[in-house]
Parts: structure tokens; C-alpha cells; sequence
């Protein structure tokens, strides 16, 4: 640890010393710490340590063709709903890169992304405790017009440390167009990727390949308002969990996504599909958790930002899964009847997400079997059928409004035993009302109401119906203050009809914010864009401050 705080002051005096010349510094900084105390009524339990710590502060150098970075990260200890193996202080993120004739040198940390992710996956997600930031080399190269090439080796980072798995990977892509100096209006853009991961056997008792490989290809079509967007990805077999004989399993994995947009002036509309099958590449085949996932399979389903309308969110199951989603926008014109002095707008959102026939595809000495290619007549995961309406009613008053339906197989997706929790299906109404009252003065109230039922009986009590409702007063540019009370009176044990109250209190300067609040934080699952976490129930006082240089 003394030998990382070392490797921190040093970076931070080299970047000073060049800095001098003609370079750029920029950077951001990052700090939350939550308070823990004991909370009998809502299971929260308090921290030893009373205040838990997450910070981070990336600076990055850059001079001409040449940039250098590194993020320092302070856990002491993590907030509780990150992995507990993010514990204690250090450089885990440095790197350098260089540009020339084309060509870009990486050299340490970065992150990278192959088509949609459907082998392969780097990133950051700092609300879900997410970091695989990959270690090594990575090139970067144009060759001529319209063609692009990409390729790396490295291992991925896993908290403080680096998974055993070594990844290879290469990717292509051409425009078309670009490249043969075409003049129709079409645009075609292909795409390939291939991806090797290298790790030693060590169970002899099977016969595991040290060297699993995936690959993709993909297409892009562009014409007006129209784009189209497919890939498709295969996957050798990968047994994992090879500890456990009878989850041995050979078979190989795919995926695809496609999607079709139509887009003018008021209008939009985009339809989408996409299959997972045994579509699971980890950094380490022995290992579960979110820090060892290596590809990403898009979610189908709106991403909601009211509390309500996410507090049963979908989470992808990489392992098998059919969706579908259809999303339309539309602007009801200025000085229609519905669409009034500003114009009214309107989104149509229906997403829908099956399990595969039978799972996924299986091969092994107990089971052969692969799942009909398209089958929504199988166990329901999660659907969702919304409406959003936006209006300004006059140059102080607009409000937002939604009404959604939804279905959670809250039994598959957060259940261990069947029949625990059951299917819910929720309708869900939101109005989100803002009011100027002043130049730079505004309230905004905001009531949220959701309804729930079981679809078939279940071991354990029901959550029931939620109420929701916050007042936020902003005095623009420097301050807000906000009050939130979640109450769920449905609440099948008595007991625990309780009310989740919040108090937080804003300021903002230039690129700094601070943010204190206080309160207390329901359990539930929290997920962005289909990849989920555990969000464990607290009470107490929570410090943010952001800000960027």
C-alpha cells in the first residue's frame, strides 16, 4: 500500500514537471461518504466503522500526440452496497498513449468495447461497483479510408487486483461508402471482432479448453431517417463451475441483437430484438460476481428514472433469454387541440423478455439440448408497457406523466427457491409537476403511485402497494433542497407499512457540486442498462462532492 501512495505522489510530480511544457492537465474528483446506523424496522444494519468512504480523483496529461492518465481510489472501507473487496488505497487505473500517422499506443489501463459487447466488454459503472478495465497494450489503427482496426492483450482488473484469464482480441471495421468512393445515398458500415481468452487448466479430472474463443460480426445500414443495426456473435464452449460435476457443461453459446429505426422531424420509432443463449464469458471460469462478466448483452427495456417505475427493474440474463422492444416518439404539433401553444410530446414504450425453451443449450454426458430459436410462449421474465407525456402549459408550468404496466418474475430474478416470491404485476402512474416562480426560483413536485398483485401465490409476504412524493426547490444557479417519503401502506405484514423518508440539500458552483442529505434507503435491486446489483436497506447521512478541472 506505501508502494502505491509513492507511485501516486510520483505521477502527480511528473505531471507537473511536463505540464511546463506547453501541455494540458484536466481532471475530476469524486467523493461519497455515507453514514451507517441501525435500523431494526427496515434491516439496516449499522457500520463498524460508522462512516464509509468510496473516492476518486483521475487527472490526465496531454501534449500534442502524447497523453498520459491515472485515477487514484480510496476506499475506507466501501460504501455497503459496493463488494467488499474494494478495500483500501491505490493507483489500480494508469496509462499512457501515443498518436501517430494513424496509429494509437496504449499502454497500461484502458477500456474498450467490441460492436455492442456481445464478446467483449470493458468498462466503468461507478454506481454498480463496476471496473474491468483491462492491463496491457492496445493499438489502434486507420488504414486508409473507411477501414479501422483495433487489438489488445491484457487481463482484466478485478478490485485491486488482475483476474488469471488473458484476453486477445482484434476487430475490424469498414464504411463502405468511405472506402470505394460510392455516391449512393445508402450508407454500408461491416464490422468483425474476434476474441481469445487463455486460461490454465487446473482440474485434471476434465478436459477443459485453456483457449476459449468468440467472435462477431456486424452490420450497419443508414438511408434518410432509416438505420438498421444487426450483429451477431458465437461462442466456443466454456464449461465453468467445472468444480461441480454436474454443472459441466460443453455446449457452445450465440447471441444476436437487431434493430430498426425510422426517424424524422416530431417523429421516431425503433423496434428491437435480441436472443441470448449460454452467453457468459468471465475472466475467470471458476469465479461469479459482476467483476468478472467480460461481454454485455444490451437490455431491452426502457431505462426509468422515477423511483416507482424502477424499483422492479430488468436485469439481462446473459445465460438465456428472447426480448423484444418497441419505442415510439411523437410531437403533437403547436396550435392543435392536443397539442396547444407549445406542442405536446408523446412516447410509447413495450418491452417484453422470455426465457429459452428448455434454459439454455446444454451438452454434456446427462443432457443434450438446444432451445427453439424463437419461442415467446416460455416462462415470462419481465414485461413493460408505458406512456410518457410531456407538456409545457405556459412559460412557468409544465409537467411530465406517465402510466405503465409492468410484470416482474420477481421468483426467477431474485428468488432462491420456487414458488418464493411469485409474479408481480404493477400499474404505475407518475406526474412530475414543475412551477417557476420567479426568475431562478422553481418547485417541482413530483407523486408517484404504484399498485401491485401477485399472479400466483407465493412462501413469502408481499410488498404490496407503494406511495411516493418529493418537493425539490431549486434557486438556480447555486442551490437546491429536496424531500422525498416512499411509503409502502400495502404492504402484506403490517409491520413493515413503513415510510422511506430523505432530506438532501444542494449547492453548485461552476463545475463543483456539494450534496448532503439524510434518510433512509429501501433494499432492492438496482440496475443500468440490464446489469444489476443487491442494494442492501440503510439509515443515515450521505456527503457527495463532485468537480471537474
Amino acid at each position: 500500500m506505501k508502494n502505491k501512495f509513492l507511485t501516486f505522489l510520483f505521477s502527480i510530480s511528473c505531471c507537473n514537471l511536463i505540464a511546463q511544457n506547453n501541455g494540458q492537465i484536466t481532471g475530476d474528483f469524486s467523493l461519497n461518504l455515507q453514514s451507517y446506523v441501525e435500523d431494526a424496522a427496515i434491516n439496516a444494519a449499522a457500520a463498524d466503522e460508522v462512516v464509509l468512504n468510496n473516492a476518486f480523483l483521475n487527472l490526465t496529461y496531454s501534449s500534442n500526440n502524447f497523453i498520459i492518465g491515472l485515477r487514484y481510489e480510496s476506499y475506507l472501507n466501501a460504501l455497503l452496497d459496493y463488494d467488499s473487496e474494494f478495500r483500501g488505497n491505490g493507483v489500480p487505473y494508469r496509462y499512457a498513449g501515443y498518436t501517430i500517422d494513424g496509429l494509437e499506443i496504449t499502454a497500461g489501463n484502458f477500456y474498450e468495447q467490441f460492436g455492442s459487447g456481445l464478446i467483449f466488454r470493458s468498462y466503468e459503472e461507478k454506481g454498480l461497483g463496476i471496473d474491468n478495465a483491462m492491463d496491457g497494450i492496445r493499438l489502434k489503427y486507420k488504414i486508409g479510408k473507411g477501414i479501422s482496426l483495433k487489438s489488445f492483450i491484457g487481463k482484466s482488473r478485478t478490485f485491486f487486483t488482475y483476474a488469471e484469464g488473458i484476453f486477445r482480441g482484434i476487430d475490424a471495421e469498414i464504411d463502405i461508402n468511405e472506402s470505394f468512393e460510392l455516391e449512393n445515398t445508402t450508407k454500408y458500415i461491416l464490422g468483425g471482432s474476434f476474441i481469445s481468452r487463455y486460461e490454465q487448466r487446473t482440474n485434471p479430472k476434465f478436459i477443459i479448453p485453456q483457449n476459449v474463443a468468440a467472435y462477431a460480426g456486424r452490420l450497419n445500414i443508414l438511408n434518410g431517417g432509416w438505420n438498421y443495426y444487426g450483429e451477431f456473435a458465437y461462442k466456443i464452449n466454456d464449461p465453468i463451475n467445472s468444480l461441480q460435476e454436474n454443472q459441466m457443461n460443453y455446449a457452445s453459446g450465440s447471441a444476436f441483437t437487431n434493430s430498426l429505426t425510422y426517424s424524422q422531424r416530431g417523429f421516431g420509432i425503433t423496434a428491437e430484438i435480441h436472443r441470448a443463449d449460454n452467453m457468459l464469458l468471465l475472466s475467470e471460469r471458476e469465479r461469479t460476481g459482476k467483476a468478472y462478466i467480460m461481454n454485455y448483452i444490451p437490455t431491452l427495456s426502457k431505462p426509468h428514472a422515477y423511483t416507482l417505475l424502477a424499483i422492479y427493474p430488468c436485469a439481462t440474463q446473459a445465460m438465456g433469454e428472447l426480448g423484444v422492444q418497441l419505442d415510439i416518439f411523437y410531437k403533437i404539433k403547436k396550435g392543435t387541440l392536443l397539442g396547444g401553444k407549445y406542442g405536446t410530446k408523446v412516447n410509447f414504450n413495450f418491452s417484453r423478455i422470455n426465457g429459452l425453451e428448455g434454459g439454455y443449450s446444454m451438452l454434456n454426458d446427462n443432457q443434450d439440448h438446444s432451445p427453439d430459436l424463437f419461442d415467446f410462449s416460455q416462462e415470462l421474465y419481465y414485461s413493460d408497457i408505458n406512456i410518457e407525456i410531456n407538456k409545457k402549459i405556459n412559460k412557468n408550468i409544465r409537467y411530465n406523466a406517465v402510466i405503465a404496466n409492468q410484470t416482474y418474475n420477481k421468483d426467477f430474478l431474485e428468488g432462491k427457491t420456487p414458488g418464493e416470491y411469485g409474479v408481480l404485476n404493477s400499474t404505475i402512474a407518475v406526474l412530475d409537476l414543475s412551477y417557476r416562480i420567479k426568475k431562478g426560483h422553481t418547485i417541482r413536485f413530483e407523486t408517484q403511485a404504484l399498485f401491485s398483485k401477485q399472479l400466483e401465490t407465493a412462501s413469502k409476504e408481499a410488498e404490496g402497494d407503494w406511495l411516493m412524493a418529493l418537493a425539490e426547490y431549486t434557486i438556480s444557479p447555486n442551490w437546491f433542497f429536496a424531500i422525498q417519503d416512499m411509503y409502502n401502506y400495502g404492504n402484506e405484514n403490517e409491520s413493515k407499512r413503513l415510510h422511506y423518508m430523505n432530506i438532501n440539500v444542494g449547492f453548485l458552483k461552476g463545475s463543483t457540486r456539494f450534496e448532503i442529505g439524510y434518510g433512509k434507503k429501501r433494499e432492492g435491486i438496482f440496475c443500468v442498462g440490464g446489469v444489476c446489483k443487491l442494494v442492501p436497506s440503510s439509515n443515515g447521512l450521505n456527503l457527495s462532492i463532485t468537480t471537474s478541472f
